[in-house]
């Protein structure tokens, strides 16, 4: 297992763990706040594609902001790990809830697939599909409310990433690889809420196989739930897409008409009263129940020093964590290898403040802690090929040439370290030497969205195999044609970078020209092994039929 820790919080014990990583019980030192640690796993963290979709991942959360959702309250990564720090909720999964107490009475259940369905509105508010609705991912609280967690694998909406989800929720397009919907979300909840209502999955089969074919032909068992809610269970496990609800929202309309025809004004109190109550009867569950073995032999860790100027404990409570979007993914890159390389010489404080981090700005307090993610899944989640990085708000330039206008802020815990040289042993010194170019492995561009009427962002991720400087080029164009690079759309941007082997740059365009599809292509300066990459999207100002 992986030893690293996040420095400036004391770890007291693993709420969970899975093939992705571990989620730990932590507490800010600083603050004294309780927060949940989400550690991408050693086995994974070497891998490009795993680290860029952990980044995307926090990128996601930090840009959505919800009351029924667990929130970010940082993204830290260093040579030796990546961690996503949340918001922790003291609550029960419900899974745990479903394995300890059976099925839910219907009120219960509806008051379950509300909140979470609310949760699932506001990120498909954004654009954003969750694709892994479970009942792993609801935290059921004290007060009976619910929130969702674990956006791993949530993507764009229309995005094409391929067979991905857990197999006893997934609507019958997942199972195709068609572009993520919000309707799948809709469908993974309508399974989670029928389990919840019968003690069992919608459907169920000896082979994957089996389950899918299940899912997409065999008919909607709605005769196994109470009379009201069969109507909200066929509507939402319907096999074509176009008769389920578009989004979240619209399914929570027809949830509240339909509970409160059947159960009276009052049936969201007494289903809330009653998930209390079944809370309540599992204590030993909520991690602020649980404590740490007072046997636990101390390891050691570097702890970043407190920055001149911080202000009390409580400037660092987090809030807008759509603040920390922003510099989520360039900072990241930059400072991996310096720290990498200069461990060994230097102190280790030093080493500490070599550590990448963004965070909520500090000095904005927001409402206090409530939710931890998810403990193991005991539904494993199958992805058939990697999900590309949901876009964000663009990221600032760590060299300088960001848009002003983004309203992120990057915050190393450390201070910074000394301004002059360190004294050399020898009385002498040798002329520093240029570094070399690194050859340029990869270049990919991701996430490419329209934002507005005549504006896009995109994500460009380049791997190399040394650390010194390469130069990164953007272009757009228009075209009126799919597939063609056509008219040039203003003057190219260059980017300079060095110091790492990886690096996410977030960039984004006005267009003046005509066209109903833009692109995007980047070049890199020395040339990638593959070359350029590019990206094409239709705008939402053509019709092509």
């Amino acid at each position: 297992m992986n030893a690293w820790a996040v420095p400036g919080y004391t770890e007291s014990l693993e709420l969970g763990s899975g093939a992705s990583g571990r989620v730990v019980l932590a507490v800010h030192e600083e603050s004294g706040l309780p927060v949940a640690v989400k550690y991408l796993s050693e086995s994974l963290r070497t891998r490009p594609g795993f680290v860029h979709e952990f980044r995307a991942e926090a990128r996601l959360l930090g840009g959505l902001e919800s009351p029924y959702v667990a929130g970010l309250y940082e993204y830290v990564e260093s040579p030796d790990g990546a961690a996503i720090v949340m918001e922790l909720v003291d609550g029960v999964s419900l899974r745990a809830l479903l394995a300890e107490r059976g099925p839910l009475d219907p009120e219960a259940a509806l008051v379950i697939l509300k909140g979470s369905l609310l949760g699932l509105a506001d990120a498909h508010r954004i654009g954003v599909v969750h694709r892994d609705y479970k009942p792993e991912n609801v935290l059921v609280v004290p007060d009976g409310s619910s929130k969702l967690v674990d956006f791993g694998i949530a993507v764009d909406t229309g995005t094409s990433v391929g067979v991905a989800g857990t197999p006893s929720y997934m609507a019958p397009e997942q199972w195709t690889g068609a572009p993520a919907s919000p309707t799948a979300d809709v469908y993974a909840a309508t399974a989670t809420f029928f389990e919840c209502l019968t003690g069992h999955k919608p459907y169920s089969g000896d082979n994957i196989a089996e389950l899918a074919l299940r899912h997409v032909d065999a008919p909607v068992p709605a005769d196994e739930v109470p009379e009201p809610v069969r109507a909200l269970v066929r509507r939402g496990l319907a096999k074509d897409p176009e008769e389920r609800p578009t989004h979240a929202e619209a399914f929570v309309s027809d949830l509240e008409a339909a509970a409160g025809s059947a159960y009276g004004p009052d049936w969201e109190e007494r289903g809330r009263g009653r998930l209390a109550a079944l809370v309540a009867l599992l204590p030993l569950l909520l991690p602020s129940a649980r404590k740490a073995p007072q046997t636990t032999t101390d390891t050691a860790r570097t702890v970043l020093a407190q920055a001149a100027g911080h202000g009390p404990a409580r400037s660092w409570l987090p809030g807008r964590p759509g603040m920390l979007v922003s510099a989520a993914a360039v900072l990241l890159g930059i400072l991996l290898t310096y720290a990498a390389q200069h461990a060994r010489a230097a102190d280790p404080q030093q080493t500490a403040q070599a550590l990448a981090t963004t965070s909520a700005q500090p000095g904005v307090t927001s409402q206090g802690p409530t939710a931890s993610t998810s403990p193991s899944h005991a539904s494993p989640t199958v992805t058939a090929s990697p999900s590309l990085s949901p876009s964000g708000p663009p990221s600032p330039d760590t060299t300088g040439t960001s848009d002003p206008s983004t309203s992120a802020t990057t915050t190393p815990s450390g201070g910074t370290t000394s301004g002059g040289a360190t004294p050399d042993a020898s009385p002498t010194t040798a002329s520093p030497t240029a570094p070399t170019a690194p050859a340029v492995k990869d270049v990919a561009v991701s996430a490419f969205r329209q934002t507005g009427p005549s504006t896009a962002s995109a994500t460009i991720d380049i791997t190399t195999d040394g650390t010194g400087p390469i130069s990164i080029t953007v272009s757009w164009f228009t075209s009126d044609s799919a597939g063609v690079l056509s008219i040039p759309d203003g003057a190219p941007q260059t980017y300079e970078r060095s110091g790492a082997t990886q690096y996410s740059l977030a960039v984004d365009h006005t267009f003046q020209n005509k066209g109903c599809y833009w692109a995007v292509q980047a070049t890199t300066t020395p040339a990638a092994t593959s070359g350029s990459a590019s990206q094409q999207l239709l705008t939402r100002q053509c019709d092509l039929r």
